[in-house]
């Protein structure tokens, strides 16, 4: 063709900046767009030649000592025209335009990913120059070239390409040579084209020959180096679930993620209607460290990597999980407020948390014992969506369990009903099932059970839980923070003046603020126990978990068992020496059934020990010469 050079269209001048410093946020995603356009090339051919049986590519050429880094593929190609319409004309989509041309012979057109258009000039983020060689497959077409060094002005011309396809050559320029570093352009590589239908080649054109030796170590001759691909043409979201195995499964999760560790389980999404959908989440062990925790959820469009956790897409609290998600309808570069307010994508987002839950709940149903053998791990994430989604919660309570502390676990309507005339609505928990061990084995001792909740998100799920939809259907209370499963009608200790005994233990242990109160236990051997306000012990924890500052004066309540020997032989020994050691050894023992004693606590509590040991064996202090 004759050459001809020209301006771009539509106001390049304007267009050049916005696509080199906010269209894209990350630089390296030219190449990403770059490879689309190749595979989009392919595609086209594909549906115009539909019995072809080309081994069809898109392959990345490095060239560090030029300096250059080039994209090609064997697919359409462009005509002269066609260069200078989806070139030069920034504005227009060639893919669209193609696929009206061929949508009434060819109906499945999602394998269209992208278009040459602004994808294509992104290219100029890292170049001082973009040259494309170009040969149309339409016969008799001639290859053309086009060359601009910065997106603005362009020449046009014949090429001495001589096959069918496209090739983009980008010299770089000098403070992006990071993109010549064959190491480099892998890692994007991997990370947004990992999965897409055509073949993705990567070729070091610097890389020597490879000398090849035989078993003695003599060279016999050199091996030219091959191009590498760098993809799975076909990814198992792709596959129908029912041709999937367990092993598949790990095995992808492991590729993909590079972990080592199996997942526990597995929800595979498969969709075409009301939208297309396909994709796989994974749950990973999340154990106690959910506070930290973040997961991994890929989006991509039409196998094209978009971005990880995208939260508009992926309701929030999956983002715990790891996984897939294809969305081929999708844009590959699209605002968040976009995503935000489009009602597709919130439909989207809602049918995958329905797909999770209806996973969990049918796993609940048809293999209880395996739900409940994940359950410690998956527990943080089912309570935090619960939390974050009303219609998760609605959906997930049949399966929402409690553990025990003997490790059996129990739906909420299963407590109840073996708690009923015990508990009254009451479910009791311990936060630390060791250190509180002496209040769980009075409950247990009731025969009352005392559920573990013990990790970070627990406190949010049991005040939430609380107050579901506005109404009080259970209440949570810690093994130290009542006493009225504990309690006995008797006449034992009736005898005893509430006021007396109060302001005995208040004046020994100086504390005239402390609440005392006289109750019957069914335990006669428990002399005291002392609890503290379920709510302001919940309200001083979640503001320290959240950073807080905030003291609040703690509401601690000293409960005496009128049923026991101990403090009726107390009460009627009156105040002496002996007596005030006694009630200070009562409240450290109470107040270690539910939390260490500090440092000065504790030092006072072992001198105590020893000095009412050596009372009950009768051993004196040793006299000193002076006491002589």
């Amino acid at each position: 063709m004759e050459q001809m050079t020209g301006s771009i269209s539509v106001h390049a001048e304007n267009i050049m900046p916005v696509i080199k410093r906010w269209l894209y946020s990350d630089k390296d995603i030219f190449i990403r767009e770059l490879v689309s356009n190749g595979v989009d090339a392919v595609t086209k051919y594909k549906i115009a030649v539909p019995d072809t049986q080309d081994d069809f590519f898109v392959r990345v050429n490095v060239n560090k000592e030029k300096g250059t880094l080039s994209f090609e593929d064997n697919g359409v190609g462009m005509t002269g025209e066609e260069i200078d319409k989806f070139i030069n004309r920034v504005a227009f989509s060639g893919a669209e335009e193609f696929l009206a041309n061929y949508k009434s012979e060819n109906p499945d057109q999602s394998g269209i990913i992208g278009h040459f258009g602004l994808g294509f000039y992104s290219a100029f983020m890292v170049s001082a120059k973009v040259r494309i060689d170009s040969m149309s497959f339409i016969e008799d077409s001639a290859a053309i070239s086009w060359e601009s060094e910065d997106g603005l002005n362009f020449t046009m011309g014949d090429s001495d390409r001589s096959a069918r396809g496209t090739t983009v050559t980008l010299t770089v320029n000098e403070e992006d040579k990071e993109f010549l570093d064959t190491y480099r352009v892998r890692e994007v590589l991997s990370r947004y084209c990992a999965f897409l239908t055509v073949p993705v080649l990567l070729f070091d054109e610097n890389e020597k020959p490879v000398e090849e030796k035989d078993k003695d170590g003599k060279v016999t001759g050199t091996r030219e180096p091959e191009a590498r691909q760098l993809n799975d043409t076909h990814p198992l979201w792709l596959k129908n679930p029912k041709d999937c195995t367990d092993e598949e499964y790990r095995e992808f999760f492991k590729k993909v993620f590079h972990v080592f560790e199996d997942p526990l389980f597995w929800v595979h999404l498969n969709v075409d209607y009301p939208f297309n959908l396909k994709g796989i989440l994974y749950f990973p062990k999340l154990k106690q460290d959910f506070g930290s925790r973040e997961g991994e959820v890929k989006l991509y469009a039409g196998q094209v990597f978009v971005a990880d956790n995208i939260k508009e897409i992926i309701p929030e609290f999956l983002l715990l999980l790891k996984g897939v998600i294809d969305c081929p309808d999708l844009p590959l570069n699209v605002s968040r407020s976009f995503l935000q307010n489009d009602g597709y994508v919130k439909k989207l987002s809602a049918h995958v948390t329905k797909k999770v839950s209806d996973r969990l709940t049918d796993l609940f149903k048809s293999d209880r014992p395996a739900y409940e053998s994940y359950w410690d791990e998956i527990a943080p994430f089912i309570k935090y969506g619960c939390i974050r989604d009303a219609k998760f919660l609605d959906s997930m309570k049949p399966a929402l369990i409690l553990k025990a502390t003997d490790d059996t676990y129990y739906t909420f309507d299963e407590y109840k009903a073996r708690n009923e005339g015990k508990a009254e609505k009451k479910i009791y928990y311990t936060t630390d099932k060791k250190r509180q061990a002496d209040s769980v084995a009075l409950y247990n001792a009731e025969g009352i059970d005392v559920v573990q909740l013990d990790t970070l998100i627990d406190m949010n799920f049991i005040s939430f839980m609380e107050f579901d939809k506005g109404e009080k259907s259970y209440e949570f209370i810690r093994v130290d923070a009542d006493v009225s499963g504990l309690t006995k009608e008797s006449e034992d200790g009736m005898d005893l003046d509430e006021a007396i005994v109060s302001e005995l233990f208040k004046k020994a242990l100086a504390m005239e603020d402390l609440e005392v109160k006289l109750q019957s236990l069914s335990n006669e051997k428990v002399t005291a126990m002392l609890t503290e306000d379920e709510q302001s012990r919940r309200f001083k924890e979640i503001s320290r978990v959240y950073g807080q500052d905030f003291t609040m004066p703690d509401k601690y309540t000293l409960v005496l068992n009128r049923r026991s020997p101990t403090l009726r032989a107390l009460a009627s020994r009156g105040e002496d020496e002996t007596a005030t050691m006694l009630i200070q050894q009562i409240y450290d023992l109470a107040k270690i059934a539910t939390a260490p004693l500090e440092a000065d606590e504790l030092t006072r509590f072992l001198e105590r020990s020893r000095l009412l040991v050596d009372k009950m064996a009768n051993i004196e202090e040793p006299q000193t010469a002076e006491d002589a």
